[in-house]
């Protein structure tokens, strides 16, 4: 039987994809790097995602392993009202859709919010969710 996870929502990244970039191999693995911008709202941070985001998706042989890379900086305010930037490192793979979900990650983050200090260091997951105009991306704090 599986636990369940104690988890706290921080706040949800909406991606919209702007561009992809493909390198199709019929040998072997294939790559997939997309661009993308957004904004990010939440109970801990409000703002918007910096130019220069990207995904990188490989795509093993025959659709088999999917994994992805996410790199992208957000700036905006804490739930303080500080103005501030983090970064997030998103690593994770596309399975099977569980309740909607597309793929859950393991993001890494640096901030300098003083406030959200505990995002240089605590354990977290996310969660990615279709829209509309790309992905919905639930960043949740694992409590312990």
């Amino acid at each position: 039987m599986k636990a369940e996870l104690d988890m706290e929502e921080l706040f949800t990244v909406h991606v919209k994809i702007e561009n992809s970039i493909k390198l199709q191999n019929t040998d072997g693995e294939s790559v997939v790097m997309i661009t993308f911008g957004g904004r990010v709202s939440g109970t801990y941070f409000e703002g918007n995602l910096l130019e220069g985001g990207v995904d990188t998706q490989i795509i093993g042989k025959a659709g088999g392993r999917h994994s992805l890379s996410a790199r992208y900086m957000m700036q905006g305010v804490d739930h303080m009202g500080q103005s501030c930037e983090i970064y997030i490192e998103n690593n994770g793979y596309i399975g099977e859709s569980n309740s909607g979900r597309l793929f859950r990650t393991s993001p890494r983050m640096i901030t300098n919010s003083k406030a959200l200090s505990f995002l240089n260091t605590d354990a977290f997951i996310g969660e990615g969710y279709s829209t509309a105009d790309g992905v919905d991306i639930k960043i949740f704090k694992v409590k312990s």
